[in-house]
């Protein structure tokens, strides 16, 4: 199994998960010409895809899964909570309904929804595996549960939300509601919420882990790897960057 990032952040974010001759994509922020390109980087074809799921139904993670989904006849995966949030559906998407706490298959890969706090209508974060390796996937939360770092322990690889630091987002230029939303229980993580996760995480089969959703403005990479380093008590430079411009290349599970 292998994954990469086509790009991290609030200006779009679209994850790529394979394995054997499945590959699925975890939502889809950018523009169908963007991530045909993005794709053709990581030596993807959008038509060759198994399926899209959607996190949520905010822009960064949705502005192009319908168009995608509707020009290479892709199903889109989601819960009801956020198809009711998208609105009108073209008659040429094909919709599968997912529950959040039900796993499902695609192909070889086994997907795990999970709920999260965040401020839409039904979020989920997913592990995704192979029946060998597992992935967990988590951003756009604003805290942990004991649910979410339950069913994160014991994965190869993570996928982690350090959205911002909050020394930095409170001395922003940002107006105070929105540091206020950033911040909150339905906001996202900063890097010391997130080590504190991975500090109550399981990480003992732990490969690879990837900071991201970074905030341009409110965060820095030293940072998050600091953060996230000093709770796995590893070398900074082992924890991995997700940026918006690039993303991040294949990485393997073994």
């Amino acid at each position: 199994m292998r994954f990469a990032s086509l790009g991290s952040g609030s200006a779009g974010n679209c994850l790529a998960v394979s394995s054997n001759d499945t590959t699925v994509l975890v939502d889809c922020g950018f523009s169908v010409r963007e991530t045909i390109t993005r794709l053709t980087r990581l030596e993807l074809q959008a038509e060759k895809l198994s399926g899209i799921l959607l996190t949520h139904e905010h822009d960064d993670h949705v502005s192009g899964a319908l168009r995608l989904a509707s020009r290479f006849q892709l199903p889109i995966l989601l819960t009801h909570g956020t198809l009711q949030a998208l609105g009108e559906i073209p008659d040429s998407v094909t919709i599968q309904l997912i529950d959040s706490h039900h796993p499902f298959a695609i192909g070889d890969l086994e997907i795990q929804p999970y709920p999260v706090p965040h401020d839409a209508r039904e979020p989920v974060q997913f592990v995704i595996g192979n029946g060998a390796q597992r992935l967990g996937v988590l951003t756009d939360t604003g805290a942990s549960t004991p649910h979410i770092e339950t069913t994160l322990s014991f994965c190869d690889a993570l996928v982690l939300e350090c959205n911002h630091d909050l020394d930095l987002l409170m001395n922003s230029s940002y107006p105070a509601s929105l540091k206020q939303r950033i911040s909150s229980r339905l906001g996202h993580l900063d890097n010391a919420t997130s080590a504190s996760l991975l500090s109550r995480t399981n990480t003992s089969k732990l490969q690879h882990i990837i900071a991201a959703h970074l905030s341009a403005q409110n965060n820095r990479p030293q940072l998050a790897q600091a953060a996230l380093s000093q709770a796995l008590g590893c070398e900074e430079q082992w924890i991995g960057i997700a940026d918006q411009s690039e993303g991040f290349g294949w990485r393997e599970l073994h």
